[in-house]
């Protein structure tokens, strides 16, 4: 499903929306909520807002437990790590309990760090399929999501929940959950703003399958929903591409 809001503060709105509505559903039906986030700048807005009256009242927050789903391999008070980021604008704000907040750490050892954050997921799930409530994406201008970068071997993994991949034009490892993890979830949100997506979001959309080069076409939930909450910018080539 698409859904094209004007510019990102009605698309936050409806990501922050859809979180605190995943949250309810997936607390009444099994007791808690299990969410991946995303970094970049776009779903910052979104972390704000649920940090805000009115969905900060609104949410579960005792039963919410939070993962990402990739890092940046740097120290967690780093301005790049994604952990600060959803920290500074929500995560410190709601009354998540601490042991139930998991954030990424592999500023020392990104093999060792995904190993340790794969295990913490097998634990949480306890023998259970691997499914969590909500994952949010963001779309590279490269075609990328999460850390799976166009060309590298985390895009042919298929058994590993997270793996380390170097990424080389930043010099720096990044740890990333996988394809076949990403796939197991309840929903699936890309959050995708501004002009310089509008040719990425289309080709991944419409173009040749090439996952290779665009590894956002990867992401085909298997038995959840997939949405692509995207500004009037991102859109502009869209109805170019039906």
């Amino acid at each position: 499903m698409i859904e094209v809001y004007p510019d990102l503060e009605p698309l936050s709105r409806a990501a922050a929306a859809l979180l605190v509505k995943q949250a309810n559903l997936a607390v009444a039906a099994r007791g808690r909520f299990s969410v991946a986030l995303s970094g970049g700048a776009t779903p910052r807005r979104t972390y704000e807002l649920l940090a805000a009256p009115p969905l900060v009242d609104q949410a579960p927050w005792d039963r919410v437990h939070v993962f990402w789903g990739d890092e940046r391999c740097v120290p967690l008070d780093d301005l790049r790590s994604n952990a600060r980021l959803a920290r500074e604008a929500w995560l410190d704000r709601v009354p998540i309990p601490v042991d139930q907040i998991h954030p990424l750490n592999c500023a020392q050892a990104p093999a060792a760090a995904a190993r340790q954050y794969e295990a913490q997921l097998r634990e949480f799930f306890g023998g259970r399929p691997p499914r969590l409530d909500l994952i949010l994406l963001g779309l590279g201008d490269n075609g990328h999501t999460a850390s799976l970068f166009p060309g590298t071997p985390a895009l042919e993994e298929r058994q590993r929940w997270a793996v380390e991949v170097h990424v080389a034009e930043e010099d720096l490892y990044r740890v990333t959950l996988t394809v076949p993890l990403i796939n197991q979830a309840v929903v699936v949100a890309f959050l995708v703003a501004g002009k310089s997506k509008a040719r990425v979001l289309k080709e991944v959309l419409y173009g040749p399958r090439d996952p290779a080069r665009l590894p956002a076409q990867l992401i085909r939930p298997e038995s959840g929903d997939l949405l692509w909450l995207i500004d009037r910018e991102a859109a502009a080539l869209v109805s170019a591409g039906r």
